[in-house]
């Protein structure tokens, strides 16, 4: 399983996870000082940060620790480096940000984005030096390996910004353009040639061969250098693909799904075009937001052209900035993390009870990626929702993707759903005001939860997912075209000929949708049917493990009074789903948010739209995880009966 990234060699050598290296954060900018906190240690290691406001028309920021922190470039203009007071400090763990005087940073009640890239081998180095006139310039990097993408820019006067990309030449020698520019192909015959410790430029553009882009004499410069990283740990790849004009293709492989895309037409005349997960790079749906380096303007929303994949990513547009037939299209992808297995279960899980107004913020403290939403006083029933399949991640932007677990219908957008997903939590929706409602949020990780969205062929076949660890619990759910396809349950305790319904009370049915083939590390196997496979037909599934100390999915036995069942908890479990399988019975919840107490606790159930029932002492707290009662309201523990469930610590 994947668990981290080395760097350096020998008894130096330090292990990272991939949290350490990038960080896409979306805030509000306020106009007064912020600190932006974002793990990332950019005052000790280094890096750069490049911002943009997502709601108007303003000006890109790269800001890096090579120049100094008010030292400001802007990707869509040739000019000189700007001075922005608005960018503070870089710090241990982000960076902070002040009063903006000349890009919108920071402005008042602005949605704003920032990308962090720190300074580290095999991903990113930012290098600054002075030009000496002489054409093949060598330029020293710390890359450790050849880099994938150089990106160039004069710091004290006007000049374009010089690109070298290994997709745009020959081996390691590389024509160049600009990003600030929507011209193809070649600027001119500026040419660069890398090594894993140098790049060598050479620049002939212009009057008299002045090498003005690249080593003007007593000129200053920055370059920019992202990796390219095949190892199966890497992090960061650069590569080309070939235009088909079809939107189902073309499909680019990079071992790993990517969070991060920068994508331009090297053919003929398109803008730069830069994606994230975190702003809406969804699968289908319309989920996908963009930004253009080279132009000033606003984010565009609602688009459907990228969709990633556990191993990739597929381009389902016919649009000149991605996909006509024939054309060249260059790329920088970088990896979606986390890539380290979780010990503590409140950074990958936290339940939250509600009732707060439209607008206001509640708090989970790390990035999430699928919640579950439901209101307890009123017979609302559950939805899900899910960064993949796409949310709303701005006040502007409104295109959260649910499904509702009480029934079979295909994907909507529904106003039950959570609003303007940050990094670290979430706005009450206007349905939910004055309501109290249970926002149940899980973040993906190695071990413990994963999420894949596919397209059914109609053959039988595997499903790629990055678990890292053979699923336990899988649910699985028609998205579209049909209303009348029910929620596919594998439970790993049960075996791969059966299958349970997430929307109904029925009983484990011995009927393998799982083509009685055990789910692995990597894939699970799916039949033809059209439940979990139809030909053309789109899918969510959700994977959950059994990672140590974090989360526990298992069965027990009933005995028709009290049991405890043990999790290998120390500190109890903060959500219980429990399902009997040998005969009927709800998908019931219970969370700490809620109340798991000695004592009646409120409940829940996925699979219908009743409201919370109070009144029965189902479960209690046990350190080990925790106890099940035998009550006729629930009948989790009748003697003989045969249950599965889910816990979390």
């Amino acid at each position: 399983m994947l668990t981290n990234k080395l760097t350096g060699a020998g008894a130096g050598a330090v292990f990272f996870f991939f949290y350490d290296f990038l960080s896409t954060e979306i805030y509000t900018g306020t106009g007064a000082a912020q600190t932006i906190n974002n793990g990332i240690d950019l005052a000790g290691k280094g890096g750069m940060v490049w911002l943009k406001d997502r709601q108007y028309d303003g000006e890109h920021g790269l800001f890096d620790t090579a120049r100094g922190a008010t030292k400001a470039l802007q990707s869509h203009l040739t000019a000189a480096q700007i001075t922005e007071n608005g960018f503070v400090s870089f710090n241990s763990n982000g960076f902070t940000l002040g009063n903006p005087s000349e890009i919108n940073i920071n402005t008042p009640s602005r949605n704003t984005v920032a990308w962090t890239f720190r300074k580290a081998p095999k991903f990113f180095d930012v290098v600054t030096y002075t030009g000496n006139g002489v054409n093949g310039r060598t330029i020293n990097h710390s890359l450790g390996v050849a880099p994938g993408m150089v990106i160039i820019k004069r710091t004290d006067a006007s000049e374009n910004w010089g690109v070298f990309h290994r997709g745009n030449g020959t081996g390691n020698a590389w024509t160049g353009f600009s990003i600030n520019l929507t011209s193809a192909g070649t600027q001119g015959t500026a040419q660069s040639t890398v090594t894993d410790t140098t790049v060598n430029v050479t620049d002939i553009w212009g009057a008299g061969n002045s090498p003005a882009w690249f080593n003007s004499n007593g000129a200053t410069y920055v370059a920019y250098l992202f990796a390219h990283d095949t190892d199966t740990d890497g992090l960061i790849q650069c590569g080309s693909y070939t235009g088909n004009g079809s939107t189902t293709g073309p499909t680019v492989t990079l071992g790993w799904e990517p969070q991060y895309l920068l994508v331009k037409n090297t053919t003929s005349t398109a803008n730069w075009v830069e994606m994230d997960s975190m702003r809406g790079m969804a699968v289908g749906s319309g989920g996908d937001s963009i930004l253009y380096p080279n132009l000033s303007n606003a984010e565009s929303n609602g688009y459907d052209f990228v969709d990633p994949t556990a191993t990739g990513f597929n381009i389902t547009t016919t649009s000149n900035l991605y996909n006509t037939s024939g054309n060249t299209y260059i790329y920088m992808a970088i990896r979606r993390g986390p890539m380290k297995t979780p010990t503590d279960g409140t950074k990958v899980f936290k339940p939250i009870s509600s009732n707060q107004a439209v607008g206001t913020e509640n708090t989970t403290g790390f990035s999430f990626d699928t919640q579950i939403c439901t209101i307890r006083t009123l017979d609302d029933g559950s939805f899900w929702m899910d960064r993949l399949r796409g949310v709303s991640t701005s006040n502007s932007n409104d295109g959260t993707r649910t499904l509702a677990s009480f029934n079979t219908n295909a994907e909507s957008v529904s106003e039950q759903s959570s609003r303007y997903w940050s990094n670290t939590g979430f706005q009450t929706p206007q349905r939910n005001t004055g309501y109290s409602t249970v926002y149940h949020s899980f973040k993906r990780a190695p071990g413990f939860f994963d999420v894949v969205c596919y397209t059914g062929t109609g053959v039988a076949r595997t499903v790629n997912h990055n678990l890292g660890v053979a699923p336990e619990l899988m649910i699985v759910k028609m998205r579209s075209p049909e209303t009348t396809r029910d929620w596919n349950v594998y439970a790993a305790p049960l075996g791969n000929t059966k299958t349970l319904y997430l929307n109904t009370t029925n009983a484990a049915i011995n009927y393998s949708f799982w083509n009685s083939t055990t789910p692995t590390s990597s894939v699970f196997s799916i039949v033809s049917a059209p439940e979990v496979n139809g030909n053309g037909s789109t899918y969510v599934a959700y994977l959950f493990a059994s990672c140590p100390g974090v989360s526990k999915v298992g069965s027990y036995t009933g005995n028709g009074s009290s049991q405890t069942i043990n999790c290998g908890f120390t500190a109890g479990a903060r959500f219980v789903l429990i399902k009997r399988t040998n005969s009927t019975g709800d998908w019931y919840v219970w969370d700490t948010a809620r109340g798991i107490v000695t004592g009646n606790d409120p409940h829940l159930s996925l699979n219908t739209t009743a409201a919370e029932v109070t009144t029965d002492d189902t479960i209690d707290p046990a350190s080990s995880g925790f106890i099940v009662n035998q009550v006729a309201a629930t009948n989790v523990n009748v003697s003989g009966g045969s249950y599965i469930y889910l816990a979390i610590a």
